[in-house]
């Protein structure tokens, strides 16, 4: 009787441990769910809270007419799985579509929007002219000293020079 309660209580802790809370879940993604963006990213990132094995993981994204606007060259480092993208030309809903696997986890699947609202109106900055700063005929005070520094050193030369032939001839 004493060992079936036992059994039982292990049976019960370890059906507790297998939880859900266990499974892989989407923590952040770049651009944010749901945001509207104004400027075109490069990339779209997924993070999700357990690492990520490198292959078989899928991702997509699709413009707002169902067309594959992602480069297919998709990048996985640690819990970071990275899409890139094509330049994105469309005003519109872009949909991410994701299948990621973590390693002894089952798939997580998903999908999310974001809106991408290009610019209506592009700012050109007119070029500006800059005035380029002429040399001062002053550089008198920088050229003595320049020539002084070339001086020392030259003597310096000279002395350590004599130096070493007094040693050399010592020995």
């Amino acid at each position: 009787m004493r060992i079936r309660q036992i059994a039982i209580a292990i049976m019960g802790l370890l059906l507790i441990g297998i939880s859900p809370a266990m499974a892989n879940t989407l923590v952040a993604t770049t651009p944010v769910v749901g945001s509207t963006i104004q400027s075109a990213p490069s990339a779209i990132t997924i993070t999700t809270q357990l690492p990520l094995i490198d292959t078989g993981n899928d991702v997509t994204v699709t413009d707002p007419t169902g067309v594959r606007v992602d480069d297919g060259a998709l990048t996985i480092d640690g819990v970071n799985a990275v899409i890139g993208l094509k330049q994105l030309v469309k005003t519109g809903v872009y949909t991410v579509n994701y299948s990621l696997l973590a390693e002894n986890d089952a798939p997580l699947t998903g999908s999310f929007t974001f809106t991408f609202a290009e610019p209506t109106v592009i700012a050109t900055a007119a070029p500006q002219t800059t005035a380029v700063p002429t040399p001062s005929g002053n550089n008198l005070g920088t050229t003595i000293f320049v020539l002084g520094l070339l001086a020392a050193a030259i003597v310096v030369t000279v002395v350590l020079s004599l130096y070493a032939r007094k040693l050399y001839r010592d020995r």
